[in-house]
């Protein structure tokens, strides 16, 4: 299902990249490497070298292994992210055990991995291996090798020293985790909020380009389509009634006749006509919705079922286009049925339409509703023919901006053809307050 994506922004599922990580494990195994010469070659203090060195061998091959099998800069999920957060946790854990446990100087750097879950995961992940970086602490408090010292006397520590390194570990784990959280997920909000503002602003700039170009093609249209309606009534009257080209006559006429209807509305919706208040039941919406569109060889059917009275609103040109165009659609592509249904209940008002067509393709799925996506239907059954692909985009828009939510999907097997759910709270459906229509003018393209 493709929920209403108009003002989605990607969570953090996948904020964090791959390269990110690998290269801060470059940077702890150059450390690790560098600490380890030092104590073991510079100091000259006994150390567990070979055991030591392998685990820092350990993350390098780790690191080699991720780069070769996603040589790209690719974002991962935040389960993978864990994973390998929580393999340097274990890893470093390793390193200390060999080398005295919490009397080692570098034993504070249990919480980096936490440090970058709390400022790349969800607070979900970030409790997991805070935990898990506690527990290791708290092991490696009583369970470890001798911290390397010269000389055959191993260095004690007092156990109060030890609880008091424990304790300052673990509280500054979970107020450095805490507020890196907070601090992160302030900018990860900001960040949102961005994004969702320049969505709603190049949506409003490709209104307004549709805008002009519709209006100057609604007046550039009007003179050849009196010539035609003209020529198609003169040629009429040239052939006898059981002539079979008359038909053919007849349907340009209808067309035609039809075209000029839909020029007239388009410069009549910011008029009088339309702003006033006139009162119309979800049956009758749905009536008027659907009859531009039968005779078309797709068989119509509709139905109303709900909980209470049937939903009664003001007259909105913004949902009649939108749905409208949804039909259109639905007609354009069903093979030979399609059903338009309303139902509702005390809180909100859903209108479905549905086609038996081939559907949705799935890559069309994830980016329908975006300008400029097309695959045409009966007009020029061919996907790369006809229209501009902005339908689906100018009936989304309309719609969200009287407060619907929309679902699109294909209907489950064995069924085939399109599904579309348009779901209104049935307050705004039932208010006298109305959608301003005057920047709608010109958008009936499809």
């Amino acid at each position: 299902m493709l929920e209403n994506t108009a003002f989605r922004v990607a969570g953090p599922s996948q904020r964090l990249r791959l390269d990110t990580l690998v290269r801060l494990r470059w940077l702890a195994v150059a450390g690790q490497t560098a600490a380890l010469l030092v104590v073991s070659i510079g100091l000259g203090y006994p150390t567990p070298v070979g055991l030591a060195f392998s685990l820092v061998a350990l993350s390098a091959w780790l690191n080699v292994f991720l780069k070769i099998r996603s040589p790209a800069a690719v974002r991962i999920s935040e389960r993978s992210a864990a994973l390998q957060l929580g393999y340097d946790i274990a890893q470093m854990s390793g390193l200390l055990f060999l080398t005295g446990g919490l009397g080692n100087p570098f034993a504070f750097l249990l919480m980096a991995p936490v440090m970058v879950s709390a400022t790349a995961l969800s607070a979900r992940y970030t409790i997991v291996l805070g935990t898990l970086a506690t527990v290791a602490a708290s092991l490696l408090a009583v369970l470890h090798m001798p911290l390397p010292w010269p000389g055959d006397t191993a260095f004690a520590r007092p156990p109060v020293y030890s609880v008091g390194v424990w304790v300052a570990l673990v509280l500054t784990l979970g107020f450095m985790a805490t507020y890196a959280f907070k601090v992160a997920n302030e900018a990860r909000n900001l960040a949102d909020a961005l994004a969702a503002t320049e969505l709603v602003l190049q949506k409003e700039q490709h209104l307004s380009a549709l805008d002009g170009l519709a209006t100057a093609a609604a007046h550039e249209l009007g003179t050849p389509l009196a010539t035609i309606l003209l020529a198609a009534k003169e040629l009429s009257d040239e052939f006898e009634d059981d002539d079979p080209r008359k038909e053919d006559i007849l349907l340009i006429r209808q067309q035609s006749e039809r075209c000029r209807e839909i020029l007239r509305r388009l410069n009549s919706l910011s008029s009088d006509e339309d702003t006033t208040f006139q009162r119309m039941s979800m049956s009758q919406l749905l009536e008027e919705v659907i009859d531009p569109h039968r005779g078309f060889g797709v068989a119509l059917e509709t139905s109303l079922s709900g909980e209470g009275p049937e939903p009664v609103g003001s007259r909105n040109a913004a949902i009649r286009y939108g749905l409208g165009n949804l039909v259109e659609n639905a007609v354009d592509f069903a093979d030979s049925k399609a059903e338009v249904g309303a139902l509702w209940d005390n809180k909100s008002v859903t209108v479905t339409i549905r086609d038996d067509g081939p559907g949705f393709s799935q890559d069309l799925l994830t980016k329908i509703g975006d300008p400029y996506v097309t695959a045409r239907g009966r007009a020029g059954r061919s996907e790369t023919g006809g229209g501009l692909g902005l339908g689906f985009f100018i009936a989304k828009t309309l719609l969200e901006r009287t407060g619907a939510k929309i679902a699109i999907e294909n209907r489950p097997p064995p069924e085939t053809g399109a599904s579309i759910r348009v779901t209104w709270p049935r307050a705004t459906i039932e208010t006298k307050e109305r959608v301003d229509a005057s920047w709608i003018s010109g958008h009936k393209l499809s």
